[in-house]
């Protein structure tokens, strides 16, 4: 019977399709020696935190790697690669969540959610009341998106459609922006947007996008929400700008650390709302993500090959592994 390792728990429907088709184990703990230890031997690895390059140092066995979402910064792509591992992924399925999220966090920053509510808990009615004098609309502003993926394509129909915003974009793939998107440098969406939102992925080009520099250009009362990659922004310049009140406002999903240490100034100031990783994972989302990743490492196991192979040029070192 196969072994199917997983560095996390999945959804039930998730697991139970595993379950019926190999030996589904699931890590302890998600920590490098942990998974390296308990992940010998498998033959399919989902992946829902990061895997050292050393699990691919000997591993006869192991025919794919499959993310648990979209993102492949957790799987080491020249280690697999160089191994002769597929390497796989489950995109899109989590994108509209995501985009709820954002929208749930910029209207919370716009409309003082966390002090009023704060303050309406513990000081009563007209103390809360009163932090609606700052409070702003959403209607009327311009949102930048950096990263026009699947992600950033879901929160350009809200804003569009939803909303009626302006849309000012970058992309790697310009010519792919929807129409109703204007296409801008990072430098000049920076300065032009009153809401960044940043969707991009980890790349060595994207690690410090959002550098002091960037940070500087935009304007007075500008609101970054960030549900890319921690790295992606210059954590030192962006906590400047807001205890400075430089910027508006700051709702942050994703850290150069995590989990983010509890004494984190992130954590004193009334204008940042930080969540723990988690804006692309609801029920609904989690249940999509884990039965796509199912789906893929079945198939794999059935001797087909990922629809949603990222290593292509991977192949012909994998057949001549499993020849069958």
């Amino acid at each position: 019977m196969s072994f199917i390792f997983s560095t996390h728990r999945l959804h039930p429907d998730a697991e139970a399709m595993l379950k019926a088709a190999g030996d589904l184990r699931v890590a302890s703990a998600p920590d490098p020696e942990t998974l390296l230890r308990e992940g010998e031997g498998a033959e399919i690895v989902i992946v829902r935190a990061p895997i050292p390059p050393a699990f691919f140092g000997n591993v006869p066995a192991l025919r794919a790697v499959v993310r648990h979402g979209a993102g492949l910064d957790m799987i080491p792509y020249d280690a697999a690669t160089a191994a002769g591992v597929l390497i796989a992924n489950v995109p899109a399925v989590n994108a509209p969540t995501v985009a709820e999220h954002v929208f749930m966090v910029t209207l919370a920053l716009l409309r003082q959610f966390r002090p009023m509510d704060r303050d309406l808990r513990n000081m009563g009615w007209s103390t809360g009341r009163a932090h609606s004098d700052r409070a702003l609309d959403l209607a009327g502003r311009i949102m930048g998106v950096i990263g026009m993926g699947n992600v950033g394509k879901a929160v350009f129909r809200i804003a569009k459609y939803g909303f009626q915003l302006e849309i000012v974009a970058n992309s790697r793939s310009p010519e792919s922006l929807p129409d109703g998107v204007r296409f801008l440098s990072v430098d000049d969406l920076v300065s032009t947007a009153d809401i960044v939102v940043l969707c991009c992925p980890l790349t060595p080009k994207t690690t410090g996008l959002l550098s002091r520099e960037r940070i500087a250009r935009m304007k007075p009362g500008a609101i970054l929400v960030n549900v890319s990659r921690g790295p992606v922004v210059d954590d030192a310049a962006l906590i400047e700008a807001l205890e400075r009140g430089r910027i508006g406002g700051a709702a942050l999903d994703v850290f150069s650390t995590q989990p983010l240490p509890p004494e984190h100034p992130y954590f004193r100031q009334d204008n940042v709302i930080v969540t723990p990783h988690l804006a692309g994972i609801t029920e609904e989302s989690m249940m999509r993500m884990g039965k796509g990743a199912a789906a893929e490492a079945i198939r794999v196991m059935e001797g087909g090959l990922p629809v949603n192979l990222r290593n292509p040029e991977v192949v012909e070192h994998y057949r001549r592994r499993f020849p069958g």
